[in-house]
């Protein structure tokens, strides 16, 4: 990139700021800052590394949150198994705890540096990676410019661009070239993703399909789980996930509809921030509802109208308590959240019509059969009802759903594929370095 094109980006990225790009890593890292930062550990955000570099080759890889931090596990697992060292850095407490779980001392975990040149250039001093590997939709402009003047390969992977995103980048088709010319390689999500990449300047781009998919399904604690199987006992389930504000007043609802027609009827509400859990209690307590909190191990009675799944990394014990599942943000706010794990852990998949952010997953579910839309919370209750009453077509929904999350895999191994360029010589390296050690 030019001088010119640099200093461009730069000085409107100071004058207007972060929030008027679109995928700004950097303002996302100071909004998640106020109330969801782990103080301890605050100077990461400023490049100041909390370990010390270790020998031989290392890849950055950075994944946003929690969603992200899943979809690459099985990627940084497979690396890790070259001998490479991995950094991981991600920016909420949530997908720290996350990394903490499911991969242990494998990797380095920090938290992303600010995109501010100080604490870029900190982090990138201190931790000099060979390679840098970006999850899904996080552009930083400081970023780039600085892995790019360092000559550090960038690849993006499991890369999305959403309608928004992709028209505001259209408006600022100057700034997106000179941004999207310094990554290495883009591996896209889907058709559409890849289309709009390539039409933002980025060469090469290839499709790989949804990393998620590829995910192992969410653990469960198994006496956990036991434990409330048989406080549950035959009573009939349904869940409303990864909610947002006011999707869980439209849950409440729901179960208030169906509570005539279904006496026994447990609601499991699973909001995608616990923190909201308070307000939720008082609000649910108010209507008259009897409320069971995860987080306090509350025992689920028979007289118990809802399970509030206050906790953090506990989706597979939810979803393996019912067999229908609305996934949330898709009524009240667009977006979407991610219809595969409520798929692929057997539950018929309900969901609002606002689901941009995962249309191609959405629209391969519904094409086979396996998730449905409804347009508000009248029908959903009517989607519910009906899966109650109906346990083959239930089950068909949910067998449907499973077998389009088979045909879906594969994502993996083509992001891998895509990254053998970049990834071979550091294989070379770490064994050569070995050797060279036992030598």
């Amino acid at each position: 990139m030019s001088e010119r094109w640099a200093r461009a980006i730069l000085t409107t990225y100071r004058w207007v700021g972060a929030a008027a790009f679109p995928m700004i890593g950097g303002y996302i890292v100071w909004r998640a800052g106020k109330g969801k930062e782990d103080r301890v550990r605050r100077h990461e955000r400023y490049g100041r590394a909390g370990h010390p570099r270790p020998d031989g080759p290392l890849i950055w890889m950075h994944a946003a949150s929690v969603g992200e931090t899943m979809a690459v596990i099985g990627l940084i697992e497979h690396l890790l198994g070259y001998g490479i060292n991995i950094v991981l850095t991600t920016g909420t407490v949530t997908s720290a705890q996350v990394a903490e779980e499911r991969l242990g001392e494998g990797v380095i975990h920090q938290y992303v540096p600010l995109d501010l040149k100080p604490a870029v250039s900190r982090f990138l001093n201190h931790w000099q990676p060979d390679l840098a590997i970006m999850a899904e939709s996080e552009i930083w402009p400081m970023t780039i410019l600085e892995l790019g003047a360092r000559r550090v390969p960038q690849v993006l992977v499991n890369g999305r661009l959403s309608d928004r995103s992709f028209e505001r980048w259209k408006k600022r088709a100057y700034l997106a070239e000179a941004l999207f010319e310094n990554l290495a390689h883009v591996v896209a999500q889907s058709e559409v993703d890849g289309e709009r990449f390539r039409t933002l300047g980025a060469r090469p781009v290839t499709v790989s399909g949804n990393l998620k998919v590829d995910t192992h399904a969410p653990p469960v604690e198994k006496e956990a789980l036991a434990t409330l199987e048989e406080q549950i006992g035959d009573r009939e389930t349904w869940a409303a996930v990864s909610t947002h504000e006011g999707e869980e007043t439209i849950a409440a609802n729901v179960h208030e509809k169906l509570k005539s027609r279904h006496p026994d009827l447990l609601t499991i509400i699973v909001p995608r921030h616990p923190e909201r859990a308070d307000g939720l209690e008082e609000e649910f307590t108010a209507r008259g509802l009897k409320v069971a909190r995860r987080s306090r191990n509350d025992t689920v009675l028979a007289e118990t109208d809802i399970l509030l799944g206050d906790t953090i990394g506990e989706m597979g014990l939810y979803l393996r308590l019912t067999e229908v599942a609305f996934v949330g943000r898709s009524l009240v706010q667009s977006g979407g959240q991610n219809p595969i794990e409520p798929a692929r852990l057997g539950t018929a998949v309900l969901s609002g019509c606002n689901v941009q952010n995962f249309r191609d997953a959405y629209r391969r579910l519904i094409d086979a059969g396996g998730a449905r839309l409804v347009r508000d919370g009248e029908m959903l209750a009517g989607g519910v009802n009906f899966l109650l009453n109906n346990y083959s077509a239930r089950r068909t929904m949910i067998k449907a759903g499973r077998a389009a999350v088979d045909d879906m895999s594969g994502a993996l191994n083509r992001t891998l594929q895509a990254l053998d360029p970049y990834i071979h010589p550091l294989i070379v390296k770490s064994r050569l370095e070995g050797d060279e050690g036992h030598g």
